[in-house]
């Protein structure tokens, strides 16, 4: 195989996708703490998530490739003989030397929040994962970090809304992370003996557990539209967040009723879809400031 990927399998192994909404959540953490950086440090601010989030996945399909062929994960570029894993572990090392270095040139609350995220990306592939729970916090804390590494870029002070901010996508994430555990269980224990909720609660009773996640998370949601400014009242907010809810909701019901294949697929791509448009809202909320 030839030592460079093609841009759709690059594009694959590091699920660029991700990075682009980590950047918004960047962008909404930084105008939520009632900011906005210059341009070259509002650009370094973006390449910090961009590159840590590109070096988490590729690193996490080197270490999964076991579990992945187990699972039939022929969507994985290295299952599918695409990629090698020389040049997965090679994008993985590269992307996080260019992601912390770029936080480094920001200040140190940005250094050190992305020095070790990255560090704990790696740390989840090797190790983390096949603990009980521990893993899952790690990613959920890692959905929540960009909107605090946003805050930090632009204050020396967490900001009350980015608190609560962050308790809603770490909330969500942790659901959506026991969710894939359900999901990726059997191929997991096969190839890593992995030790995780699923195996030490069952599947119905973890499937329960994401669904109280997630009716929190939606709690805290509602809550900022009638206490927290620039939520409160505030039509640009409500209509996305209620979307996102019911649809979270619904996934989290169904999880507590069936597991087969085709509907694990629709979950994950709705819960992703959900969480990137609860982070558009934060976004447009610090924007646009529109009452009922």
């Amino acid at each position: 195989m030839n030592d460079f990927m093609n841009i759709k399998d690059f594009a694959r192994l590091t699920r660029i996708e991700h990075s682009f909404i980590l950047v918004i959540a960047v962008l909404a953490g930084e105008l939520v703490s009632g900011a906005v950086p210059s341009l070259p440090v509002l650009m370094l601010s973006f390449i910090t998530p961009i590159f840590i989030s590109m070096s988490s996945f590729a690193i996490n399909d080197y270490f999964d490739v076991k579990s992945d062929r187990l699972n039939k994960r022929f969507d994985r570029p290295i299952v599918s003989g695409r990629v090698t894993e020389r040049q997965a572990l090679y994008t993985a090392a590269t992307s996080f030397v260019i992601g912390v270095s770029a936080s480094a040139f920001i200040n140190a609350y940005a250094f050190v929040i992305a020095l070790i995220f990255g560090s704990l990306a790696m740390l989840y592939s090797y190790r983390l994962k096949d603990m009980l729970l521990w893993g899952n916090i790690y990613i959920a804390l890692s959905m929540a970090i960009p909107f605090i590494y946003g805050n930090f870029v632009v204050s020396a002070t967490l900001v009350n809304n980015i608190v609560l901010i962050s308790f809603v996508v770490f909330l969500s994430g942790l659901a959506r992370e026991i969710h894939g555990m359900i999901r990726d269980f059997e191929g997991d224990k096969k190839a890593r003996n992995t030790r995780n909720l699923i195996r030490s609660f069952g599947t119905l009773r973890s499937a329960y557990v994401a669904f109280i996640l997630y009716i929190e998370a939606v709690a805290i949601s509602l809550f900022m539209f009638f206490y927290e400014r620039p939520f409160a009242f505030n039509l640009v907010y409500i209509v996305p967040i209620v979307i996102v809810d019911i649809v979270l909701l619904y996934v989290a019901a169904m999880y507590t009723r069936r597991y087969d294949r085709k509907f694990f697929w629709f979950s994950r791509n709705a819960s992703l879809v959900a969480m990137a448009l609860a982070i558009f809202a934060y976004l447009m909320s610090a924007l646009v400031f529109v009452q009922a």
